[in-house]
């Protein structure tokens, strides 16, 4: 490399003209260390680390300045218009980077953000126009600090070679395509160990005093979105809104089981594995307790869905994501293929015939989803063949221990299923990768589709087949309460009881810090903590609970208290969890939970006919056919035209609650109308010009 080009690289070869080691990480941006800016709008007087990435300890101090140039390069040139500091020096492992103005807000009108205009409405942003958006001078402010971090994951992945190249500093082989993903080829040739944004200690102590350290029970939720980004921020607040909606089919249960004479009844058959006398003699009322929680749950379920989704859209745009952009996706880092020219873009990239993405999915993809659901299967078979030794061993001692051996099927099918679900999470993934899936929507969907697919089948074809086919309520009853117990305590401990003894004992000795150590090595302890695993995991479990709420609570009416208990300790330890166990992860803006709201909608309506069925099943309702002399197959005609009119009711109740406020359907109308007038100017300045 050239003097020229050292002199353009941030921080030359680690030492400036004059002899004194680079500026501090806090040092304006025109120091020595950080990158120049030559747009005098993008000058500050401090510029503000966001990510780190680090590099492999292989990586020599040619191709780390090779990397920094290439960063801070325009973007009209090929780069990715960034701030970049080399850390201590150049022969240091460590690039933290940070973001100019005009890169913000070019990125903030590609991604399709809405901010406060000058009159106070959200409006899509336009950068022509951005003098007119309020704060759009101080980043800090017209921006969230998820919002920064992730544009600089977005230009960074954005990053394609412009022409075939070898990487300075790196063998021969190590060479670049024209059109390759500049980034997934370092991170595949070891220069890039790992890219992450970084924690804002100040931030994020006030974030925890009011989110999780204290007594308050309200969500900071605008400080979510603002720290961690509207995708964790949706998360939380479906959380939220999902546990505090529990309370009236909680206090609903509560009411059934104290005093529903057969619920009782019912329940003490269960605990004591055998048949229990009347608790009184006294007629039993014509309408039981599983009916009515039964008919709760279904309506229950719809306004609980329908509330959410006007939530949803106030909350998407108080925070500016009412109006995502959906441009054409650029194909993800990990696609590959052979190099030819899009017919749709005109651009060269890879290309992956969609014939051989099907043959994949075909002969590959499911049979391997196939084999996993007849583990399920074969773990079932196993239940049900313990289960019978279990009862026969009761019958026979009657006795305190066999009592209590009568959970154990339960409980060994329980921790089977979880180890066979954490198993075929892995193995979902990689198959979605071999797939090799151009855009990231297509592969987060079908990652997403093979995984609610197992889970369904993992967590309910037990309970299913106990209802519809073995017709067993008693069993059911004590499979319910089994997984509604085991499976909370389970996952509150895998997800963070383990994990905050490994931090304290393992973790947290190593990463030990004092106040006046260099930032540079206090960025780096941030890159000891454990990568964040996603939401994949906390949207199952919600949807799991869901599940069990609306399709089997009629059977088990404390399935909602217990629920809202576990709900209740689960906010925190998320909240906990996600500030303090792992790095601060990258999410990029979202306008809604995505496919999960699709499938919790899809179990509010399964849940029809399971609770239909189940009460057929119930004591009460077959006391009644037998009054009525009605044959079983009037019975079941009887059922199907109940679940056809409570399928209507929630269609109507669906179509009666609007999914959006009347003041926000009025806001996007007029985002539209001004979007328009503004095109239509457009084309009108272009004519004259």
């Amino acid at each position: 490399m050239n003097k020229a080009d050292d002199e353009g690289v941030p921080g030359g070869r680690g030492q400036p003209a004059d002899g004194k080691p680079p500026s501090k990480l806090s040092a304006p941006s025109f120091a020595p260390g950080w990158s120049k800016v030559s747009c005098p709008c993008c000058a500050s007087e401090r510029v503000e680390p966001l990510v780190l990435v680090k590099l492999g300890q292989k990586v020599n101090p040619e191709t780390k300045r090779w990397l920094i140039k290439l960063i801070r390069a325009p973007q009209k040139e090929g780069g990715a218009g960034l701030l970049a500091h080399p850390g201590e020096d150049t022969t240091g492992n460590i690039i933290v980077l940070s973001a100019p103005r005009c890169t913000l807000l070019r990125a903030t009108e590609e991604l399709g953000l809405c901010k406060i205009y000058r009159n106070g409405d959200m409006e899509a942003f336009a950068y022509d126009d951005r003098d007119n958006f309020k704060d759009s001078d101080n980043m800090e402010v017209f921006l969230t600090s998820a919002e920064r971090q992730y544009i600089i994951k977005y230009e960074l992945d954005g990053l394609r070679a412009q022409r075939d190249l070898r990487i300075p500093g790196m063998l021969d082989n190590c060479t670049l395509q024209r059109r390759d993903n500049i980034w997934q080829k370092l991170g595949a040739a070891g220069v890039i160990v790992d890219t992450f944004p970084l924690h804002n200690p100040g931030k994020l102590k006030d974030l925890s005093e009011t989110w999780y350290a204290g007594s308050q029970l309200a969500q900071p939720l605008d400080k979510v979105n603002e720290y961690f980004g509207s995708s964790m921020a949706f998360y939380f607040s479906f959380l939220d809104f999902y546990t505090w909606s529990l309370l009236p089919p909680a206090i609903l249960g509560i009411f059934i089981a104290y005093f529903s004479r057969e619920v009782q009844r019912e329940m003490l058959q269960s605990v004591s594995g055998s048949q229990a006398g009347e608790v009184q003699d006294d007629p039993e009322p014509l309408i039981s307790g599983h009916m009515l929680q039964a008919v709760f749950s279904m309506i229950w379920s719809t306004v609980f869905m329908e509330m959410w989704k006007r939530r949803r859209a106030s909350l998407s745009y108080r925070w500016g994501t009412l109006n995502l952009a959906e441009r054409f996706a650029e194909p993800r880092p990990g696609f590959h293929g052979d190099l030819g020219v899009n017919p749709v873009t005109g651009r060269v990239e890879p290309l992956f015939p969609e014939w051989k993405r099907d043959l994949r999915m075909a002969l590959v993809s499911v049979p391997v989803v196939g084999l996993f659901l007849g583990l399920v299967v074969l773990g079932m078979m196993c239940f049900y063949w313990a289960e019978a030794r279990v009862q026969q061993l009761h019958k026979d001692w009657d006795s305190m221990i066999s009592k209590a051996l009568l959970y154990t099927p339960s409980v060994l099918h329980i921790v089977y299923t979880n180890m066979l679900a954490t198993v075929y999470r892995t193995v979902a993934t990689s198959l979605t990768e071999y797939e090799n899936h151009r855009e990231e929507s297509a592969y987060e969907n079908h990652l997403t589709g093979k995984i609610l697919v197992f889970t369904f089948f993992n967590n309910f074809a037990v309970l299913f087949h106990i209802a519809f086919f073995k017709q067993d309520v008693p069993l059911l009853r004590k499979r319910l309460a089994s997984l509604l117990i085991i499976t909370q305590l389970v996952n509150q401990v895998t997800e963070v009881v383990i994990p905050f003894l490994v931090d304290r004992f393992i973790s947290a000795p190593n990463r030990a810090e004092n106040i006046d150590d260099p930032e540079e090595d206090k960025f780096r302890n941030q890159g000891t903590l454990p990568p964040f695993p996603g939401l994949f995991a906390e949207y199952i479990e919600l949807l799991v609970q869901f599940g069990y709420l609306s399709l089997f609570s009629c059977v088990f009416p404390l399935t909602a208290i217990l629920l809202l208990l576990n709900n209740i300790t689960e906010i925190r330890s998320d909240a906990y969890k996600v500030c303090k166990l792992f790095r601060k992860p990258f999410y990029p803006p979202v306008a809604s939970m995505g496919v999960w709201q699709v499938a919790f909608e899809v179990l509010s309506f399964v849940s029809v006919v399971s609770n239909c069925w189940l009460l057929l099943l119930s004591p009460r309702v077959q006391e009644l056919s037998q009054e009525a002399e009605m044959t079983g197959s009037n019975l079941l005609m009887g059922a199907v035209v109940v679940e056809h009119v409570l399928i209507l009711i929630k269609v109507i109740m669906a179509a009666l609650i609007p999914d959006e406020p009347d003041w926000i359907r009025k806001k996007m109308e007029q985002m539209e109308y001004t979007s328009m007038q503004a095109l239509r100017q457009q084309k009108l300045n272009a004519q004259e010009s």
